[in-house]
């Protein structure tokens, strides 16, 4: 009996087994399988700088993808996908809004291709255009600045130039690439001469703009000198949360891991003084993360404030708000999530905020924190520092 039992169980475990062996799946590719039919009832719809093509799709087993073959430049073609899932191509690239054939092919899993039907389109103003409309470039400190808009939020390339050597040729200074709706780009450290200036939109594609050229003179900037004084009001939090972490840190000159923090018990909103020992004209100010960017107590939301006489019962009654700035994450990565760029923009280099109305001089100011990323009630600041014209 009990051999029976036996034989039973490994009888009922080799069936077992056997059912549960995965199945190979092998596809045959017909080398010899004609063309898949050509799509039907193909309709266009323009797009800035491209067009959105629809189809109904043959019912043909053996039709792998859709493809579309277009000239954006004079001997530069592009082609648009899509596999047999679905009936759309998007078709983008293009530098104007001329008409131009596209050529679309039905591709088989052999990949042999179907004879092309061709379907004619004219794409609305390309971005890196309409976005021209919108640029300026004017004089700042210590440079010149570009602002710009981008509705739809296309990837460019922002190519700034300069007469550098006043022989009439432009040179390009520096580029940046952004896909923000809107925004500004400095360039700074150049002397406070008179020289001409150009910038122009270059796309993905290799598509350009027209040229902005301008005649501008750098307003004069410089560094506000280090140390500065400490100023001790009765509503400012500027006690550590340990004895290394004074508010001194800030203006050691050092981008390193020793950094302003506030007690872990402190509240939002909440502020500090400090004393320049000279009225300054602000032009601009840059905050260094600590090494740990864009979370903790690093400022997220946060306004400046100047004035010459500070009141001594620690009010704002004397002050003069200069403005509120947003901190900025270059790469647009969830919060814990940073790339390399963010790593060099907040910690090593720090955020540039630019003043949009350039105030009075003033000697004393008040840093007011409104929100830290990590919503907590420290604050932590690696290194702070001053930008403009010192005035005697």
């Amino acid at each position: 009996m009990k051999k029976l039992l036996y034989m039973f169980s490994f009888l009922l475990l080799v069936v077992m087994g056997q059912s549960c062996k995965e199945e190979f799946r092998l596809d045959h590719i017909d080398a010899n399988a004609p063309a898949p039919q050509q799509v039907s009832d193909i309709k266009s719809q323009s797009t800035p700088g491209g067009a959105i093509l629809t189809y109904t799709v043959p019912a043909d087993a053996n039709l792998a993808y859709v493809k579309a073959v277009y000239e954006i430049q004079p001997g530069v073609f592009k082609e648009g996908k899509a596999s047999f899932y679905t009936d759309t191509i998007k078709l983008e690239g293009f530098g104007n809004t001329n008409e131009y054939d596209v050529k679309v092919y039905s591709i088989g899993k052999n990949e042999k291709a179907s004879e092309p039907l061709t379907v004619k389109i004219r794409p609305l103003t390309p971005p890196v255009y309409s976005a021209f409309a919108d640029l300026t470039l004017d004089e700042g400190f210590g440079g010149v600045k570009v602002r710009f808009k981008n509705e739809y939020q296309a990837n460019l390339a922002i190519v700034l130039e300069a007469d550098t050597a006043g022989n009439n040729i432009m040179t390009p200074i520096q580029t940046f690439y952004t896909k923000a709706v809107a925004g500004s780009y400095s360039v700074r450290g150049l002397p406070s001469v008179q020289k001409t200036f150009s910038v122009y939109l270059r796309d993905r594609w290799g598509n350009k703009s027209d040229t902005l050229t301008r005649t501008l003179t750098p307003l004069f900037e410089e560094e506000v000198p280090k140390p500065w004084t400490t100023i001790h009001l009765p509503t400012d939090e500027y006690l550590p949360v340990e004895t290394p972490y004074y508010m001194e840190r800030m203006w050691d000159g050092l981008v390193d891991i020793w950094i302003f923090a506030t007690r872990n018990s402190s509240v939002m909103p909440q502020w500090f003084t400090l004393d320049l020992n000279k009225p300054v004209v602000l032009s601009r100010f840059k905050v260094h993360h600590r090494n740990y960017v864009y979370q903790g107590g690093d400022p997220k939301r946060f306004e400046l404030y100047g004035t010459n006489n500070p009141g001594a019962d620690g009010s704002f009654n004397s002050w003069t708000l200069l403005g509120t700035f947003n901190s900025y994450k270059p790469s647009g990565l969830p919060q814990g999530q940073n790339s390399a760029e963010d790593y060099d923009y907040a910690f090593t280099k720090g955020e540039d905020f630019e003043l949009e109305v350039i105030p009075q001089a003033y000697r004393y100011y008040r840093f007011k924190t409104l929100e830290t990323y990590g919503g907590g009630g420290q604050v932590t600041i690696t290194e702070l520092s001053f930008f403009g014209k010192i005035t005697k």
